[in-house]
């Protein structure tokens, strides 16, 4: 883990999560009919919705599908939702050229060998406290949470504290 990861947060404009292991705790819970349920951290919705009320772009890659998960992210206001993708690095590219955005700005968390070779490309890749050995190694940043348990708050509350924007959100300003 690099120890210069904080002067890497100035540039950060854009998030990219995966959705199991990161924003759910890698766990499914399998109803008598086949739905897969999932668990989100209220904090991390928080953290979303005020990255984008605060001018951030934020961007869901999953191999998973779920419509549970993407109407959750639907009512925190995210539209790039890409669920279901067959290959992330197709999306993610696919992604920053729509919208013009460079990799060194975007900060990806990913915990699992499907978000690798994405991780290879961005600025800054992050990763929760309990994400495989291989992408740990990857990463310029491991949250001191785990995937579902607040590592995408972690890392949002970081950028935005580093740019200024988190005091104006918590003080009630960002209206």
């Amino acid at each position: 883990m690099s120890k210069n990861y904080k002067e890497l947060l100035n540039q950060i404009t854009t998030f990219v999560f995966d959705v199991d292991g990161v924003l759910t705790d890698s766990s499914v819970h399998i109803t008598p009919t086949g739905e897969m349920l999932r668990i989100m951290n209220i904090r991390d919705g928080f953290a979303m919705k005020a990255a984008l009320e605060s001018g951030y772009r934020v961007c869901i890659i999953s191999g998973g599908n779920n419509e549970g998960v993407r109407i959750r992210l639907r009512n925190l206001g995210i539209y790039d939702i890409h669920l279901a993708s067959p290959n992330k690095v197709d999306t993610f590219n696919e992604y920053i050229e729509l919208y013009g955005i460079q990799p060194e700005n975007v900060l990806y968390m990913g915990d699992d060998i499907p978000d690798y070779h994405v991780m290879q490309l961005v600025g800054l890749p992050t990763c929760p406290q309990d994400a495989s050995p291989e992408i740990k190694t990857l990463s310029k940043y491991i949250s001191h949470k785990n995937g579902g348990k607040g590592a995408v708050r972690d890392v949002i509350e970081q950028v935005m504290k580093v740019q200024g924007k988190w005091h104006l959100y918590y003080n009630g300003k960002h209206d």
